[in-house]
């Protein structure tokens, strides 16, 4: 992804509230990867005294000058829609602050489809590309929210060279429960992919964590499904769930870890604070850049245009 990301002209991006180290370090690590090119939005002369104080230079870069984060978030908005930033990137504020910008009524840049979270993992102990969702935005998905992350997760995985990804809907169990929505929320999940309401992946559901990764897991339990056992999309049941997981991957299993919010008209880097600058720099910055590219279909180095 490193590669592919490197071939790219450099991405217009907004930065909301870089003001504190690992988020102004991050975009500036972005920046010398040639990934972004960063626009740092918020009040400049903490920007600047925290550059200082990092030995961060900031010669050339665009800053753009707010009152506070709140402010930071309508303005990187703004830039968004005004054609001027082609990628967001969450800085030192909460996620809530992003969301209420991004999702403003007259102001914002929604879309019709739903927005989402994707965490990608390169989990050690797994042989290939695991992304998990969502962990970070829906709180209590229903049906419709679920087809649209699933869908979200689904176009990213095609980005990634993933050509026909396999969802795993997770539950607590393998088989439909009545008493259990997210089992019932599987079965419809997958008889919208039978019937075209869901394109580009295989799903199955509802699967157990184990029989999702696991191949003998799902054998022991008579599971066969091309998706049992070598998912590459975990479809999580609620955020809860996907938090929790995402988590324990990256600080029990030792995943290095990217974060990325889909179905915005651009895509938005979305890291914890307590992540790394490697995280921001080398995953998510790479990610947001071929996925802004792949829904702009825009011009690779060298072209001229």
């Amino acid at each position: 992804m490193l590669e592919a990301a490197e071939r790219l002209e450099p991405i217009p991006t907004a930065v909301v509230h870089p003001c504190d180290q690992v988020s102004l370090s991050g975009a500036m690590a972005a920046m010398q990867d040639d990934f972004i090119r960063p626009i740092l939005v918020g009040p400049q002369h903490k920007i600047r005294t925290l550059a200082e104080a990092q030995e961060i230079d900031l010669s050339g870069i665009e800053l753009v000058d707010t009152e506070h984060s709140h402010a930071a978030a309508a303005r990187a908005v703004g830039l968004v829609r005004a054609g001027e930033a082609k990628l967001l990137m969450k800085g030192s504020l909460h996620i809530n602050e992003v969301l209420g910008a991004v999702l403003h009524a007259s102001t914002g840049i929604r879309t019709e489809r739903r927005i989402s979270h994707v965490f990608i993992m390169d989990a050690p102990t797994y042989p290939r590309l695991l992304m998990v969702t969502d962990a970070a935005v829906n709180i209590a998905p229903d049906l419709d929210v679920k087809r649209d992350i699933c869908l979200n997760a689904i176009e990213l995985a095609h980005t990634l060279g993933v050509e026909q990804p396999k969802v795993a809907i997770l539950s607590a169990v393998e088989t439909i429960q009545p008493k259990l929505r997210s089992t019932l929320d599987a079965a419809a999940l997958c008889k919208m992919a039978d019937r075209g309401q869901i394109k580009g992946g295989l799903l199955d559901g509802p699967l157990a964590m184990d029989n999702a990764i696991n191949l003998e897991a799902a054998r022991i339990k008579k599971i066969d499904s091309p998706v049992a056992g070598s998912a590459d999309i975990l479809l999580a049941p609620d955020l809860e769930a996907g938090n929790i997981l995402a988590k324990q991957l990256i600080f029990l299993a030792g995943s290095e870890a990217a974060g990325i919010m889909l179905g915005a008209r651009v895509p938005i880097i979305l890291t914890s604070r307590a992540d790394s600058v490697r995280t921001r720099r080398v995953s998510s910055a790479a990610i947001a850049t071929l996925h802004a590219y792949a829904q702009l279909q825009a011009p690779r180095k060298g072209t001229g245009r």
